[in-house]
């Protein structure tokens, strides 16, 4: 939390935007009958994009 908390605003809607994405993307995978190689990697994958929410909301801005 210490290292997003250290990103600029940019930053964190850049990698917010690139895990959100990246989410489609594992739960697509899933759907059409893949196979993950980590099963958590989803829900580390969401995780990370609330960590980012809060980071901005601490900043105020809204999400």
């Amino acid at each position: 939390m210490e290292e997003i908390r250290q990103m600029s605003r940019e930053e964190k809607l850049k990698k917010l935007e690139e895990l959100e994405r990246e989410l489609i993307r594992l739960r697509t995978l899933v759907r059409s009958g893949g196979s993950l190689e980590n099963p958590m990697q989803i829900r580390a994958v969401k995780k990370d994009i609330a960590r980012l929410k809060l980071a901005l909301r601490e900043e105020g801005y809204r999400v």
